[in-house]
Parts: C-alpha cells; sequence; structure tokens
C-alpha cells in the first residue's frame, strides 16, 4: 500500500506551486491548490529508475530506448481498447508548446482557432500568442441530475461560427476543469462535423489515464474513421504520475499526409528528441507496478472528492461540488454565493488564504465557479475547507 496521506515538504525545490503564489496572487503564503500537479511523491519506481541511470554518470547524447513505442501503445490498447501503431508516435516537448506547433505548421495567418469554454485557458492563450483568431463554441451547461451539474456541447451554435477560416479545434478529452469524459456519440458527431469542414482536432487526452467512480475515457481518434483522419491526439504521463517536471509528452496521428507534414517539421527541427530522463520515467510508470499505484492513486482522489462534495453539503451548502468524471480537479460552483469576480476571489485569497483557480480565466461559463485541485493529503484538503468555511461572511 501507497501512502498519499505522507506531507511532503516541498521547500527548496524550485517548484511553481508555491515558488509563485506572490507573483500571481500576491501572497506567499497561501495554501496552494491550483496548478495541475499532485502533493503526493513521485511513486518510488520511478525515482529508481531515474536513479539507476544517474549511477551511470555520463549524459551524453542518448537515442530512444528499446521497445518504448510499443510500451506506450500497449499501454494505450490495454487501457483505452484504442490499437496505436508504433509509426503513428513521436515525442513532443509539452502539449501546449504542441498545440503552438501545430498552428504554426498548418495554420495560415488569417485562418482561425476554435475552443469550447469554459476550458483550459491554454487553448485561449496560445492562439492568440501566436497571432491567430480565436472562435468561440461555448459549452451548454445541463440540468443537474441528482445534484450534480454538467456541460454539453453546442452543435447548433459551432455551425454557425464555424466559417470557411476556421482550421482546427483544440478539445478537452477528459474536459479541464470540469472532468467530464466524454462519450463516443458526441465525439463521433464533432469529428463528423470537423471532417466534413476541413477542420483539424487536436484532442487533448492528458488525463486520460484518471478516470473515476467507474467512467471511462474514450480517445477521440478511435470513435470513427473520420475521427482517425482529421486529428492529432496529445498525450503523457505526466499527471498520472506526478512527473509533469520530467517532460513526457507525445503525439499520435493517423492520418498519413498530416503525420508526414508534422513529423517532419518536428525532425527538421529536433523537437521530436526526449530529454534522457523522459522515456526513462515513462517506461518506468507504464508497467504493472505503475498500475498498482494508479489504481490506489485513484481511489484516493475519489476520497478526497467525496470529502469536499460532502463536507460542502454539510458546511458549505451554497458551494456546489461537481463530482469529476475523470482527474484530480474538482469544479466548484459558488454562484449561490452571490459574488462578483473580485469578491469571489477576495473570499478565496484574502479571507481563506488559499490559492485556487478562478473560473473566469478558463472564458464563459466560468463565471462564478473555483478550480480546486484535490491531489494532496486529506488533512490539508480538510483545512482547505475549513478556511474556506472561516473565510465566509456570517450570514
Amino acid at each position: 500500500m501507497y501512502n498519499f496521506d505522507k506531507i511532503i515538504d516541498r521547500t527548496g525545490s524550485d517548484d511553481l506551486k508555491h515558488g509563485v503564489l506572490e507573483e500571481r496572487y500576491g501572497d506567499a503564503n497561501l495554501l496552494p491548490l491550483w496548478v495541475a500537479d499532485m502533493d503526493f511523491e513521485t511513486p518510488q519506481f520511478i525515482t529508481d529508475a531515474l536513479r539507476r541511470r544517474l549511477d551511470h554518470s555520463l549524459f551524453g547524447y542518448t537515442m530512444m530506448p528499446k521497445g518504448y513505442w510499443q510500451q506506450v501503445a500497449g499501454w494505450i490498447r490495454d487501457h483505452h481498447a484504442w490499437q496505436v501503431r508504433e509509426e503513428w508516435m513521436t515525442f513532443i516537448p509539452g502539449i501546449v508548446k504542441g498545440i503552438g506547433m501545430v498552428i504554426n505548421v498548418f495554420l495560415k495567418p488569417d485562418e482561425k482557432v476554435i475552443i469550447q469554454p469554459p476550458v483550459y485557458h491554454p487553448f485561449r492563450l496560445t492562439p492568440l500568442g501566436n497571432r491567430r483568431q480565436v472562435v468561440y463554441n461555448p459549452l451548454i451547461e445541463t440540468p443537474p441530475t441528482g445534484g450534480q451539474g454538467g456541460y454539453m456541447m453546442d452543435f447548433d451554435q459551432l455551425a454557425q461560427v464555424a466559417d470557411e477560416k476556421c482550421k482546427l479545434l483544440i478539445l478537452s478529452n477528459p474536459h479541464n476543469p470540469a472532468g467530464i469524459c466524454w462519450d463516443r456519440e458526441t465525439l463521433q458527431r464533432l469529428a463528423h462535423f470537423c471532417h466534413e469542414r476541413g477542420i483539424m482536432v487536436i484532442s487533448d487526452e492528458i488525463h486520460c489515464d484518471m478516470a473515476l467512480f467507474g467512467h471511462r475515457h474514450t480517445p477521440f481518434a478511435s470513435v470513427s474513421d473520420e475521427a482517425a483522419q482529421c486529428s492529432i491526439t496529445f498525450g503523457a504521463p505526466s499527471k498520472t504520475f506526478n512527473i509533469a517536471g520530467i517532460i513526457s509528452s507525445y503525439a499520435i496521428i493517423p492520418n498519413d499526409e498530416i503525420r508526414t507534414k508534422f513529423f517532419s517539421w518536428l525532425e527538421a527541427n529536433e523537437l521530436n528528441e526526449p530529454t534522457i530522463f523522459s522515456p526513462i520515467a515513462t517506461m518506468a510508470a507504464f508497467t504493472p507496478e505503475g498500475e498498482a499505484w494508479r489504481k490506489q492513486m485513484l481511489s484516493y482522489i475519489e476520497g478526497n472528492i467525496n470529502f469536499v462534495i460532502d463536507y460542502c453539503a454539510t458546511h458549505l451548502p451554497k458551494i456546489k461540488p461537481w463530482r469529476p468524471q475523470a482527474s484530480f480537479l474538482v469544479w466548484l460552483d459558488c454562484r449561490e454565493l452571490g459574488l462578483n469576480h473580485q469578491q469571489l476571489n477576495d473570499l478565496f485569497v484574502k479571507q481563506a488564504h488559499l490559492a485556487l483557480n478562478d473560473g473566469e480565466m478558463f472564458g464563459q461559463g466560468g463565471e462564478g465557479f473555483m478550480r480546486l485541485n484535490v491531489a494532496t493529503p486529506r488533512t490539508i484538503l480538510q483545512e482547505a475547507m475549513e478556511r474556506i468555511m472561516e473565510g465566509l461572511p456570517l450570514p
């Protein structure tokens, strides 16, 4: 059994979660539950694999280990029932970086990118930073079922806004911040829409190995031939195994023409070559030992999610946590508090002394929400919830 209650002191590690609190929140002493890495120790079997390589103290040019792509493909097949060919895959130096690369390789300066807010904010910032226009296809909030909120895609609005200049749609699958595992029918419909109009889809599937409460992740490219032929899938073990600092992302492209164009560009710029430790960490993670750790970690995350939901129901009834179907991020619906954007941020930062992500950064539909990272020891999570309760003004 692994100990997810262990509190790790990250002092001196230059971790982003603590290191930028003063810059981003104006207070270096907040309890940080914002950026999407975990407070759990990276599992020992990964650390051991890295240490064994460190013991060979020569770090020259290194090739990809034999059997690497077979192991990645086997993990995807076993977990997501998608048979990926080795030649479809390549290393990329990060998923957000990959989005920027795709934009620059495939889109002309006057072509547009579609996103579906509320959604992971680099989906908006990266195209804008690369001087491309962003077109918004906001998700529709669905009526609560058993107190549980959710979203659905708005295909009618998509048809209205997707003009002939729209050449790329960025899909969050599973969805960040709401943790939705998109169903096969929705993905098939999206694939058909995009394939018919010549719109490429980037499917960001970095949370794919973190499906919760019996839900399953469906890879976008696996749902139909249309999906396979119009898409680039991005994935990584980084969220699941808490190795975001070891860049280990990959791209999967079934379509020959798209793959040749993108892979040749990556190769020409030597952007398809991983750092020495990336494949070592990935191969250590994608093993039976990694699977055992993953299952125990997800069980602990489910317990944390249930704790937050129960705590709010008892002590904070005006805050409605949405139960995620995947990931360790909980979308907190705070709209019943009746606070504006500044007041809501002040509640969490100045009163509760917490650092969360505010919903408005995720775009339209995020107003009145906060994103809470529950991948932390339960004692820390309990302290966070108590801080929120104490920070709320008396009725």
